[in-house]
């Protein structure tokens, strides 16, 4: 069953809450972290694609948390694309996940903060997931190596591929 997704209510659309990992040499465990604005995942996926990178290709698939969202179709219109949904039960190693697959392009992992978190918390939830600084051996953080080349903050690369290479 493929699914429309709903026309934008007359009242402004809430912005997006997206950052981008910056594109880096290094392969990174998360591409991205996103705060939607409810569990709703026919309302929030649409401008969550909409927003993200052209060089990152039309997603095709895209994998979430299946207790973390409400119900939701196996795939759904998107832009006038095709895009499959796959719920999947948490992994304990990347719970609060959505992975995104682009043919051809790659895969793309983005933390999901619950919609509930106050404003404090996520933003510091944003903005840890997303540091480079390794840790010394005195345990104090320090920022990446001149080797970790990293573009503008929150934004892709010029090359805008994902850290990891397609899995097809």
């Amino acid at each position: 069953m493929t699914t429309t997704a709903p026309d934008p209510p007359s009242a402004l659309p809430l912005p997006l809450r997206l950052r981008l990992a910056p594109h880096g040499v290094l392969p990174r465990r998360i591409d991205g972290v996103w705060w939607p604005h409810s569990r709703d995942l026919l309302t929030q996926l649409p401008q969550l694609l909409a927003a993200l990178p052209h060089a990152w290709g039309d997603i095709s698939a895209v994998t979430v948390d299946a207790a973390a969202w409400s119900a939701a179709p196996g795939r759904m219109l998107v832009a006038n694309q095709v895009v499959r949904l796959h719920k999947a039960l948490a992994s304990p190693h990347a719970p609060h996940r959505v992975v995104l697959l682009s043919p051809g392009l790659g895969r793309w992992d983005l933390l999901v903060i619950p919609p509930d978190t106050t404003e404090g918390t996520a933003a510091r939830l944003m903005a840890d997931a997303l540091d480079d600084r390794v840790p010394d051996a005195d345990g104090e953080a320090r920022p990446p190596s001149p080797t970790a080349a990293t573009g503008p903050s929150g934004r892709v690369g010029p090359i805008g591929l994902g850290t990891r290479p397609p899995r097809w």
